[in-house]
């Protein structure tokens, strides 16, 4: 082969390892121009797992190639490329057994392959895996190839370290996306304190956390600074919302798969947690997992071990795991809805993030961030609150949390610039602008001491009464969890079950 042939066929390869391409096409572009180069009838790129070569890309060859996985050790020719210390030619009258005898497309019934070369592939001085070349031509190689064998060779670890690093990038952008992104947890109040005080303290230590609080609190972006606090904040980060897949699809998705597991499955997949070794897992709205794989994630937090979809493979796995929930998994495991086991996994440490309205002016910082957000969308050079606009913030109980406020804001800004017909410097927002219905209590102000009882009664009697009225005010904005109720009102949660019971009853068990 003449150079200039030569060149014309490697300049389009070495164009690629500078775009962005999956990982098949690029290793598809890859085996295609190897074609070209050393005229043959297949050809095959194999990575090395463990003692198992496995097929990442082939050319040539039936898709169920793509499907094995070859021991190394059953495999003589392959092991031999691995061991050597550059390209191989075997002779067509080799004795050795061919892994691909059968496999070529278009044998006919010539199926054994008659000639074959291949070269191993090093990555950081280290095996990575072999490039392999077939024909049923017994004549087809000569020793003259295998020089530009080895020149390829050189092309393909430049690929496969290309691949790999895109990969490593794009797991990180995927971990790292909202740690490092515009939207930090924001409060000067006194429950968010305590909040960032318990964030601290879980990014010191390898808890399993179960993040509770109601929807739209900011449970994913707490989740998010636990792990940017810990000593895996280098490492990926990965989230999963368990409620937003069906059910057929769970195991899939936590676990990965195998080609041909399932209808659809046209190549293995990595799972969550295979995504996340090294780092941490969140799971969002973990109860709404169903019973079957919460079987499954128990079995993965015991022993660290997992099974892909259609694999009897067991790879080990090292995953800190953060679960969030807003439903109370205490009555789900009661309801039979959640499975005891589990539930006792997940909550080692349980972290209650507070909701917006027992927040305080915290309401306001936050506005700030969304406020800015939309200004910059809207191409303003101020977007502010007007001082009535600020009462209502603060005197709305926001049922649906930081999430509400977000979008209220939004939607009120966009809403207040389309009635100008020229575009403002300063949009100033007003309480008018605003579509919620401003509540009259006010914020940050102490609750008003239960009435003084009518009726004559000794000390004991009106403390009993105090005592009894904190309590269910307490448990009624904790939703009826005891820990977080004993947490705010500094007491352990034994002594709070005491007092409840001597408390003649009156307070909800």
């Amino acid at each position: 082969m003449t150079p200039t042939p030569l060149l014309d066929a490697l300049v389009p390869l070495v164009a690629d390892l500078a775009r962005d391409l999956p990982e098949r096409e690029r290793y598809r572009r890859l085996l295609e121009t190897l074609r070209v180069v050393l005229p043959s009838d297949a050809a095959a790129l194999l990575k090395l797992d463990g003692e198992v070569l496995v097929p990442l890309a082939v050319d040539g060859l039936s898709d169920d190639t793509l499907g094995r996985r070859f021991q190394a050790a059953e495999h003589p020719r392959l092991a031999a490329l691995l061991d050597g210390g550059g390209p191989i030619r075997f002779a067509p009258d080799c004795g050795l057994p061919d892994p691909y005898d059968g496999l070529v497309d278009g044998a006919g019934p010539h199926l054994e392959v008659h000639d074959c070369m291949g070269c191993v592939l090093r990555v950081a001085e280290r095996p990575w895996g072999v490039l392999t070349l077939d024909a049923l031509d017994p004549s087809r190689f000569s020793a003259g190839d295998l020089p530009t064998l080895q020149a390829f060779a050189s092309l393909a670890e430049a690929t496969v370290r290309v691949a790999e690093r895109i990969d490593q990038l794009a797991l990180r952008a995927e971990g790292f996306r909202a740690a490092a992104g515009p939207r930090p947890l924001l409060g000067h109040s006194a429950a968010f304190k305590t909040l960032q005080k318990e964030i601290a303290l879980l990014g010191s230590s390898e808890l399993t956390v179960l993040i509770g609080g109601e929807t739209g609190v900011g449970k994913e972006l707490v989740a998010k600074a636990i792990h940017a606090a810990s000593s895996r904040a280098t490492r990926p980060l990965i989230s999963l919302n368990c409620a937003a897949l069906p059910d057929t699809l769970v195991e899939s998705e936590l676990f990965g798969h195998v080609r041909g597991a399932f209808t659809g499955a046209v190549a293995d997949r990595r799972g969550k947690f295979e995504l996340a070794d090294g780092g941490t897992l969140f799971l969002d709205e973990v109860g709404e997992l169903p019973l079957a794989a919460q079987a499954k994630l128990l079995r993965v937090l015991q022993g660290g071990q997992l099974q892909r979809v259609g694999s009897d493979r067991e790879p080990k796995v090292d995953v800190r795991l953060i679960a969030a929930t807003n439903r109370d998994l205490a009555e789900e495991v009661r309801a039979g809805r959640f499975r005891a086991d589990l539930y006792h996994r997940l909550s080692v440490y349980p972290l209650r993030v507070p909701p917006l309205r027992e927040r305080g002016r915290d309401v306001l910082l936050i506005s700030g961030s969304f406020l800015e957000e939309n200004r910059s969308r809207l191409g303003l050079g101020g977007l502010r609150l007007a001082p009535d606009a600020q009462a209502a913030l603060l005197a709305h109980p926001w049922p649906g949390n930081v999430r509400e406020l977000e979008h209220t804001i939004a939607r009120c800004a966009l809403r207040a610039f389309g009635q100008h017909t020229q575009r403002p410097r300063i949009l100033t927002l007003t309480a008018a602008d605003f579509d919620i219905a401003a509540a009259a209590r006010p914020v940050d102000t102490p609750a008003a001491p239960p009435a003084v009882p009518s009726t004559p009664g000794t000390l004991r009697d009106a403390t009993g009464t105090f005592q009894r009225h904190h309590i269910e005010a307490c448990l009624l904005r904790h939703q009826g969890n005891r820990a977080a109720a004993a947490r705010e009102l500094g007491m352990d949660r034994a002594n709070l079950a005491r007092l409840v019971r001597r408390l003649t009853g009156s307070v909800n068990n």
